[in-house]
């Protein structure tokens, strides 16, 4: 298999060789940063303290948040199977919401650095039966590894961006010999097919995107009934996941539309909960005043704004307010997915940059489901007719809810792809209990 890689690929995989004994300074630098658990850095090294459960074993990787929770529902369904999961991601973050909202019996694994020695321990341990790649995490020694030992690969919701197609096809040699490894890849669009299959896939089927099919994020009753006492009364506006040069727009939104109304409350939820005692700071240094979840704060009559900087509660700010900003749409990031907030009844304004979730935001704003801001100027315009007019929002609340439920069916159509795979698992099941 290495002389048949191209040059890229084999100078890739000795120099990742090469730099295992710079792993532990590695390691020390992300935990310094936040970015590792320090109960389990062994599994960046393929250690693990699990133990392998007996019987076939599907095997889900995906990136980080996202991806994970786009798979949510397809790993109910598997489950109901009774093949085991273990699920794999990169982040602290996707950790701790797989702890929080998903059954116990999921394996939970950080996915080890794509060095070959780190790739095969993480292999020789788990022995999956079945390899499932959520969108476009490829490392290349986890792929090629896993080929050698003829472990079959599927890539489900594959999604390759604007941005990430002509990058990889001023390497297309590389990318082939990765995408070529995969025996099917599940694209979540035609657009997205057919950048797959220029790119090498040899099997691509359009499936949809899962993300449309994820069920709506919980909330604590409790803590909804605490945020709903506290805000009675008051139009709100959540802004979601927002990235760096967004916070600023909607300050000074807020700053223009609170002339119009008085008591409004705009609730900032991060991407990053880290970045919300920054953000904090630059609300307190325009004057206005805001209060920060992380510390426990409740709002009050006098804040203005509220930082939602903690992990896993959209699905609370959503059903507080019926009006959310999408962020990641104001900077050039690509967006954020929109369905989680349309299935809790919120009206949707974003930027201009959703060219992460191109389908999804043409489908809404085409029906009237999402409206767009490209400016400062314009965002206060369609947040302030939404908050004047509720007859509006209800109607834009209805009309996306109808997109979303048209452009669903992703996750029948993925396990239907996948039944092949799934039946020799039910055979070996069969066979093994005989």
């Amino acid at each position: 298999m290495v002389n048949s890689l191209p040059m890229t690929l084999r100078v890739y995989r000795k120099l990742s060789l090469a730099v295992v004994p710079l792993a532990p300074a590695l390691i020390k630098r992300r935990l310094k940063l936040g970015k590792e658990d320090p109960a389990r850095v062994g599994e960046r090294r393929g250690v693990s303290n699990d133990v392998r459960p007996r019987g076939p074993l599907i095997w889900i990787h995906g990136a980080s948040v996202g991806e994970v929770l786009a798979a949510a529902a397809l790993i109910e369904k598997l489950r109901a199977l009774n093949v085991r999961i273990l699920l794999t991601s990169g982040t602290v973050t996707s950790a701790a919401i797989v702890a929080r909202r998903f059954p116990p019996d999921i394996i939970h694994q950080y996915v080890p650095y794509d060095s070959p020695r780190f790739v095969a321990r993480f292999l020789d341990h788990w022995r999956p039966s079945l390899a499932l790649f959520i969108e476009s995490d490829l490392w290349p020694n986890l792929i090629l590894s896993s080929a050698a030992r003829r472990l079959p690969m599927v890539l489900i919701n594959g999604r390759m961006s604007h941005r990430s197609f002509p990058r990889w096809r001023r390497v297309s040699a590389t990318i082939s010999a990765l995408l070529g490894r995969f025996e099917v890849c599940l694209a979540q669009s035609e657009v997205d097919a057919a950048r797959f299959a220029a790119l090498g896939s040899r099997n691509v089927v359009t499936t949809g995107n899962l993300k449309l099919d994820v069920s709506a994020p919980p909330a604590d009753p409790a803590k909804l009934e605490r945020l709903v006492s506290a805000t009675r009364g008051r139009p709100i506006i959540v802004a979601a996941s927002t990235h760096p040069g967004e916070e600023e727009m909607l300050l000074e939104a807020h700053r223009t539309l609170k002339g119009l109304f008085p008591s409004l409350l705009t609730v900032i939820v991060p991407r990053h909960p880290d970045r919300g005692p920054a953000i904090a700071r630059v609300i307190a240094a325009s004057g206005l005043k805001a209060g920060l979840r992380s510390r426990e704060d409740v709002p009050t009559a006098a804040s203005d704004l509220y930082v939602a900087d903690t992990l896993g509660e959209l699905g609370l700010f959503y059903r507080l307010a019926g009006i959310v900003f999408m962020g990641g749409s104001l900077v050039e990031h690509g967006g954020q997915n929109p369905i989680e907030a349309v299935k809790l009844g919120a009206s949707i304004v974003h930027g201009p940059h959703v060219f992460n979730f191109s389908d999804v935001y043409e489908a809404l704003d085409g029906a009237g489901g999402a409206r767009r801001a490209d400016t400062q100027e314009a965002l206060v315009k369609q947040l302030g007719q939404l908050l004047a007019d509720p007859a509006a929002r209800d109607a834009q609340i209805r009309a996306a809810e109808r997109v979303v439920e048209q452009l669903g069916g992703a996750l029948e159509r993925t396990l239907a792809a996948l039944e092949p795979y799934l039946l020799q698992l039910r055979l070996e099941m069969g066979a093994a209990h005989a």
